[in-house]
């Protein structure tokens, strides 16, 4: 038996009420926030959609801003508490309505680190589920694939490093720094605990090169990972770029549970 200089203090009901706390409470899941993301790769392919498929996945009351869809695939080189992994976030353009917040909405997010999954689900509520995303240069070509069950979902291809670009035009389409997302969570006796829109911004974002050019986009159906419900019309441009950044707490735009309480308020018991 091994011994150990490690020994836990049982936690108060404070620190449990307190915000960052993660079970199991000797050994936490995931890390509070801000934690950083350095020397992060990544590959973003722009590509033009029917606006109609955009609609069916936004949630109520967010309403579509744009018909592209960005698809990007990290290589993430040093993520405090993570370590390296792969990671792929689809977004769509969509606002709340009345000229309210705008921003990237992910319908589907995918990675291959246990820890970025529970605490992209737990606390952003973005839709992570498991696969393998990858990032690699082959020759003059960088490509990025998403594999689910063995099966490449997506396959993205772009010229390697050929022109300098500026990340500031992806911006053109909607504005991805912000995203959005569906944070639904149940309690244990199944009623809705958490229904509510979230956003949250990326902080200490330094962008050490980008590059710009052409880019192709291909899906391949998968019932798991349904992508392919935002079909390829025209393939725009693409963005190979790398970066370091912070990920720091964000807000809460909208509150399904809450409007609804409101409601049976004013109607009375």
């Amino acid at each position: 038996m091994s011994g150990s200089t490690d020994k836990p203090t049982r936690p108060t009901e404070a620190e449990i009420r307190a915000g960052g706390f993660s079970t199991p409470w000797d050994a936490p899941m995931t890390p509070p926030f801000p934690f950083t993301f350095r020397n992060i790769e990544v590959l973003t392919a722009v590509y033009r959609t029917d606006r109609e498929a955009i609609a069916r996945l936004l949630p109520p009351p967010l309403e579509p801003t744009s018909d592209a869809v960005l698809i990007h695939i990290y290589r993430m080189g040093d993520v405090d508490w993570l370590g390296p992994y792969g990671e792929s976030n689809v977004m769509i353009g969509a606002q709340m309505p009345d000229g309210g917040i705008s921003g990237g909405y992910s319908p589907y997010l995918f990675l291959n680190h246990p820890v970025g999954i529970v605490q992209g689900r737990e606390v952003h509520g973005q839709p992570k589920k498991y696969a393998e995303p990858s990032l690699t240069t082959t020759g003059d070509t960088v490509v990025g694939r998403i594999a689910r069950d063995g099966i490449d979902v997506v396959t993205l291809t772009a010229p390697y490093k050929q022109r300098q670009g500026d990340l500031a035009a992806l911006q053109e389409h909607f504005d991805f720094r912000t995203n959005l997302n569906l944070k639904a969570i149940d309690h244990i006796d199944g009623r809705p605990a958490i229904r509510q829109i979230t956003a949250r911004k990326l902080s200490e974002v330094t962008i050490h090169e980008c590059w710009r050019g052409p880019c192709t986009v291909e899906l391949r159906p998968h019932v798991q990972a349904p992508i392919y419900r935002l079909p390829v019309i025209e393939a725009i441009e693409g963005f190979h770029w790398r970066a370091d950044f912070t990920l720091v707490p964000g807000d809460i735009v909208y509150d399904y549970l809450a409007d609804e309480n409101a409601q049976k308020g004013e109607m009375g018991p």
